[in-house]
């Protein structure tokens, strides 16, 4: 059982920078393509990036490509998502995500079997 926790989301103002982190235990985790998610209120949960378990292999979401850069630490079992020129419409609650490294699509919520519970995102104009 993967157990997965969000870190550093928050406010930042349109144009801005933020991190956000996710910590995974409880299982080996160069074992997990590592996805990030997220949601806006009165909308699905929708891809917003993905990184094979290696980590040589990257993923985008066309609405944050050249944005957002999603990275791995295999010996910190840590998935990082750098947000830069942040927009309102990336207002959300980000998720991370876990899948077995099956090469079922990373783009798929339900090909994910262990989520985090989440951090809030906020930008504001």
């Amino acid at each position: 059982q993967v157990q997965l926790v969000e870190s550093g989301g928050g406010l930042v103002q349109a144009g801005g920078s933020l991190s956000v982190s996710c910590a995974a235990s409880g299982g080996t985790f160069s074992l997990y393509d590592m996805g990030w998610f997220r949601q806006a209120p009165g909308k699905e949960r929708e891809f917003v990036a993905a990184i094979s378990w290696s980590g040589t292999r990257t993923y985008y979401a066309d609405s944050v490509k050249g944005r957002f850069t999603i990275s791995r630490d295999n010996a910190k079992n840590t998935v990082y998502l750098q947000m830069n020129s942040l927009k309102i419409e990336d207002t959300a609650v980000y998720y991370c995500a876990a899948k077995f490294r099956s090469g079922s699509p990373v783009l798929i919520t339900t090909n994910y079997s262990y989520w985090g519970q989440g951090t809030q995102v906020t930008v504001s104009s």
